[in-house]
């Protein structure tokens, strides 16, 4: 969700965002693992439960040229409130329905479409909050604290709830998560941030030239090479992460032998690694390159999809996604840095929309292909194609992750940048 509190040392401004996220942050942990358990009550189809990933997924590449353009033209923070607000709306229905035994595999599609459409406005809008409030000096800090607060809510907290709660009554993780959404809007509201310049409302003209401003921010986002090539890279990462994730209920159930409480703590184990992750990540990055950072990271993800094809116990399964969570941590802390201290503010909605629609575009694509994978090879079949994706990604970006991602050229000025819009 992207939104925390009690900063200390960084302002109040960061603390409101720190303490929304963190209010969210463990209603969708909860959510996390029960969702996947209300869809396997309904199907065990692998195709079918990987399609209730798939249609969260998608919005992010059909509204990405609307949305970033959207968030660089009104107020970020009632956006992220509106967001936020509709999804708590959305959450409860489904929980009401799931309470009046009226849940279908066509509703829950239904709302994990308007879901996403949400978080595809919601999540871009919050993600572009960090900078405005957090100086540029300290951004690896603050994306630290925000991760590990994920990790430690979202991850290692909020999966076992979310099992046990789902045991009580299937509704019940549904409306906590309701009860979160609702919670991280009314903190957001109190956000008060520095004053930036926003565009007046576009013409008709203007509205007519969304999809050239989206245009413009691709091609000032493909002009950055280092930008370029995380992006890309974070695209096929994820392409390989949910091929394998979106059917990770039924592997952890059928493949490993785990109850639903069970999997909800392996779920966990990826959050244990990532708080550890997320404490180390701010020496690493003072102490390490961020060149050097990005390459292990692609050899520790390539090495993860190896070893949950070939674990056999929910022990080895659970200590290689903890040695994932060390991994994702540090990558998101390298990343986001590099990401928030090289866009202007003014392109910041425009460029992440563009960043994050190939990003989680990425996420929808593995989680349509995971489910046909474990119909055709097996529910270890998404892992091991998963490697071999990743195996062919470190070869090809492992001279682009070289010392030209520390030191990029200037980046050209917003006014260039959109010179020819």
């Amino acid at each position: 969700m992207g939104r925390k509190g009690g900063g200390r040392g960084l302002g109040r401004g960061f603390g409101s965002l720190w303490s929304a996220a963190a209010v969210s942050a463990l209603g969708d942990g909860i959510v996390a693992a029960a969702a996947p358990l209300l869809v396997t009550s309904l199907t065990r189809d692998p195709v079918l439960v990987g399609l209730a990933v798939f249609v969260q997924q998608l919005p992010w590449l059909l509204l990405a040229p609307v949305s970033g353009v959207l968030v660089d033209r009104v107020d970020r923070r009632r956006l992220a409130v509106a967001a936020d607000a509709a999804r708590a709306v959305l959450t409860a229905a489904l929980a009401v329905a799931v309470y009046a035994d009226a849940v279908s595999l066509p509703l829950v599609y239904a709302v994990g479409l308007l879901l996403g459409s949400c978080a595809a406005l919601g999540d871009n809008a919050s993600s572009a909050l960090l900078p405005a409030v957090v100086d540029s000096a300290d951004l690896p800090r603050a994306n630290s604290r925000m991760f590990g607060t994920e990790s430690v809510l979202n991850r290692l907290c909020g999966p076992p709830l979310g099992a046990a709660l789902f045991g009580v009554a299937a509704g019940l993780p549904l409306t906590v998560d309701a009860l979160s959404f609702t919670g991280a809007a009314a903190l957001v509201s109190t956000l008060r941030l520095r004053p930036r310049a926003v565009a007046p409302s576009p013409s008709p003209a203007e509205r007519e030239a969304v999809g050239r401003q989206f245009a413009s921010s691709v091609r000032w986002l493909w002009a950055q090479p280092a930008l370029r090539t995380l992006t890309l890279a974070l695209c096929l990462m994820n392409v390989t992460l949910l091929a394998g994730f979106s059917v990770m209920v039924l592997y952890a159930r059928e493949h490993l032998g785990l109850s639903g409480f069970g999997y909800g703590v392996l779920l966990s184990a990826s959050a244990v690694g990532g708080l550890a992750g997320a404490l180390v990540a701010p020496r690493l990055q003072a102490r390490f390159s961020a060149s050097l950072l990005l390459r292990v990271g692609l050899v520790l993800e390539t090495l993860t999809h190896v070893g949950l094809a070939l674990a056999g116990s929910p022990w080895v399964a659970g200590a290689v996604l903890g040695g994932f969570g060390v991994h994702g941590a540090i990558w998101v802390s390298v990343d986001r840095t590099l990401v928030q201290r090289a866009v202007p503010d003014e392109l910041r909605g425009r460029v992440n929309s563009v960043f994050m629609a190939l990003a989680v575009g990425g996420s929808a694509l593995g989680a349509l292909a995971g489910g046909p994978l474990a119909r055709a090879f097996g529910l270890t079949g998404p892992f091991w194609f998963s490697a071999v994706v990743m195996a062919a990604l470190t070869v090809f970006a492992w001279r682009p992750f070289g010392r030209r991602i520390d030191t990029p050229p200037p980046v050209p000025a917003a006014s260039t940048a959109l010179a020819a819009t």
